[in-house]
């Protein structure tokens, strides 16, 4: 709906048509991804493999000049013509993002990860992102580094797990001692180089990695989240905030009485 008759419109872009164009398609990014709302539109957009707006505008508005153009001059085109213009365009558009992406605004952890395997990433078969995938990739989740910057959330940044001083999505992949043994399952399929780049470059080479990758994830960030869980339900968490009880939760808990 958002690029219906881009051809029209697309040369008279602005700054303000862009924003609006770019706020929806961060929400559904999000969405996409599972991820917190806190993620950048970079960040969310790359992971949820949908380029910029104006991007793929401009892709329907060189599909749509060429079959005009030819059949302003009595020809019909065909279907392998029609396709081969929208390959090119899109290979185009791939390119052009790449290069936007250079020197991204927010996400920049994230993009760096992915931007080198840009086509790869956008053309994969095989792997979805998972809630707590998405905050390994993303670096916003139930790390310490990223709750301390929220009032009343985390007192400290440190890890609660193994004790570092610093608990960031790196140091929940890499380093943190709670983690080894999934740690070590994760190295005997992926190789033993877990920078976010190479876990990516992984991942995209076949979906035993991928695979492995999202169980980590899955196993690791669970863990963590129950930790936090607790220490909120604890009496010596009164400085931590509480979410509010919403309708779900008010529903979930008249379903599922405390034992």
């Amino acid at each position: 709906m958002a690029l219906y008759g881009a051809p029209v419109w697309v040369d008279a872009l602005a700054a303000r048509n862009k924003a609006l164009l770019s706020r929806p398609q961060r929400v559904i990014a999000v969405r996409i991804i599972r991820g917190y709302r806190t993620v950048s539109w970079t960040a969310a957009t790359l992971l949820a493999s949908d380029p910029p707006r104006e991007l793929q505008a401009e892709v329907l508005a060189e599909v749509y000049q060429f079959r005009s153009g030819l059949r302003a001059s009595g020809e019909r085109p065909s279907v392998d013509q029609v396709g081969r213009i929208r390959t090119l365009a899109q290979r185009d558009l791939i390119h052009r993002w790449k290069e936007d992406l250079r020197s991204p605004a927010a996400g920049s952890v994230t993009v760096d990860a992915i931007r080198p395997h840009l086509r790869r990433w956008v053309n994969r078969r095989h792997g979805v992102l998972t809630f707590r995938l998405s905050q390994v990739l993303t670096r916003h989740g139930c790390f310490g580094k990223y709750l301390h910057q929220i009032p009343r959330r985390e007192v400290t940044p440190a890890c609660q797990e193994c004790g570092a001083p610093v608990d960031s999505a790196r140091h929940t992949l890499e380093e943190c001692a709670a983690s080894e043994p999934q740690r070590r399952a994760l190295v005997a399929v992926i190789g033993g180089d877990l920078s976010l780049s190479s876990v990516v470059r992984c991942m995209l080479g076949s979906e035993r990695c991928w695979s492995a990758v999202t169980s980590y994830c899955e196993e690791v960030m669970a863990l963590k989240e129950a930790a936090e869980r607790e220490r909120k339900a604890a009496a010596h968490a009164g400085s931590l905030r509480s979410r509010r009880p919403g309708r779900r939760r008010r529903r979930y808990a008249l379903l599922h009485p405390p034992q």
